[in-house]
């Protein structure tokens, strides 16, 4: 049975003894390997948000809940990040970056589908936008190397595909959004 308080000194123990995110990796994996632990747990999805479960400066876990349909624009997060799905799928579009005197910043150089049970890790210097393409909520535990409600990031406007800095709030409406359209305020 998943136990959140064992997951966190897993993740803790895990960043302890190595700063990447290699061993939180094997955490994450074992935890959503067994998807309706994690739900029993965290409870079945019924708002999309961000709910932070876990937070220290050298570690943040989230319990991410997208909405159907709901897509974020590209962005990156600075710091290392481990995805593991419990519930629906999360589509991630990979970005690379361009030479400066380009027309757009990035372009689009892989994609990955994560379904129940998936775990990825993504690299401190990834940019990636992420897609809910089933009609229901999507929940997903977020662990990041860092503090990473602090952290200063980059998003890119998803028409021109020009960097600038994360904007909180909109990210936030965006999930406050997804809830108004499942009637869910």
């Amino acid at each position: 049975m998943f136990d959140l308080d064992r997951f966190f000194a897993d993740c803790r123990d895990a960043v302890d003894a190595d700063a990447s995110h290699r061993l939180v990796r094997d955490v994450v994996a074992r935890a959503v390997s067994e998807p309706g632990g994690v739900m029993a747990v965290l409870g079945e999805p019924e708002r999309a948000g961000i709910n932070v479960l876990y937070r220290a400066p050298n570690l943040t876990v989230l319990n991410l809940v997208w909405g159907p349909g709901m897509t974020i624009m590209p962005h990156d997060h600075r710091m290392w990040a481990v995805i593991g799905v419990y519930t629906g799928r999360e589509d991630n579009v990979f970005w690379r970056r361009l030479p400066p005197d380009a027309d757009r910043q990035i372009e689009a150089a892989g994609a990955r589908s994560l379904c129940r049970g998936d775990c990825t890790p993504l690299g401190a210097d990834i940019v990636h936008s992420v897609t809910n393409p089933i009609p229901r909520l999507t929940g997903a535990i977020h662990v990041y190397g860092g503090d990473f409600l602090t952290q200063e990031r980059s998003e890119w406007d998803p028409e021109t595909l020009h960097e600038r800095p994360y904007d909180v709030a909109k990210a936030r409406q965006l999930f406050e959004d997804s809830n108004r359209a499942l009637g869910r305020t």
